[in-house]
């Protein structure tokens, strides 16, 4: 479990035991019920990591609900829902050579406005080729937590940081790379391969 995910955790879990120790069953069931509905959003379970170099890997968990054509390849958009894994990871290996703080707006995550204007995070990652991708917040999700810095080293599939609740994650797929994944696909992080590169 994300460390993170610790306060959110044993508020509920202790007033489930304050509550159970005065007789209070119903208010005592609900809130250790909510304690572990909270464990289980910040799970971080480890991943199988494909290791050839041509691949490029899903950053999140989730649901695959957009794919548009830019001038910079192909933005894959992939929904969190508040059931999905939230924990971030590297979707090539190499240096973060951009990481973007911009605060915005809390549109829902698989609204259209989101990818502008709501709060995100911006990562640019270079290894064999530079990658970039972005952490948005969506309605529920408040806040996005960054556990790599500018200058950082990362592997591919390692954990860079999560999002706080339902979310969004967008990637670039440079051109060169043959996309893996459609519409309606779900994704888990790090170990789902959204593209390879052309041999």
């Amino acid at each position: 479990m994300a460390k993170e995910g610790i306060p959110f955790l044993l508020a509920p879990l202790l007033g489930a035991l304050l509550c159970l120790s005065f007789g209070w069953w119903l208010p005592g069931v609900i809130l250790a019920l909510l304690g572990c509905a909270l464990g289980s959003f910040f799970r971080d379970p480890d991943r199988p990591i494909p290791q050839d170099p041509s691949l490029i890997v899903s950053p999140a968990d989730g649901r695959v609900i957009r794919l548009v054509e830019s001038a910079d390849g192909t933005v894959v958009s992939i929904f969190l829902s508040v059931f999905n894994v939230h924990v971030n990871r590297a979707p090539i290996g190499g240096i973060i050579r951009e990481q973007e703080y911009r605060p915005g707006r809390f549109h829902f995550a698989f609204d259209d406005r989101a990818r502008k204007e709501n709060e995100s995070m911006k990562w640019t990652i270079e290894g064999q080729e530079s990658v970039t991708f972005s952490l948005v917040a969506g309605w529920v999700a408040r806040r996005i937590v960054a556990w790599k810095r500018q200058g950082d080293r990362v592997d591919r599939g390692g954990r860079i940081g999560l999002i706080r609740f339902g979310s969004r994650v967008d990637i670039t797929v440079p051109p060169g790379f043959i996309l893996t994944v459609g519409t309606g696909d779900r994704v888990r992080g790090g170990s789902s391969i959204l593209a390879r590169q052309e041999r």
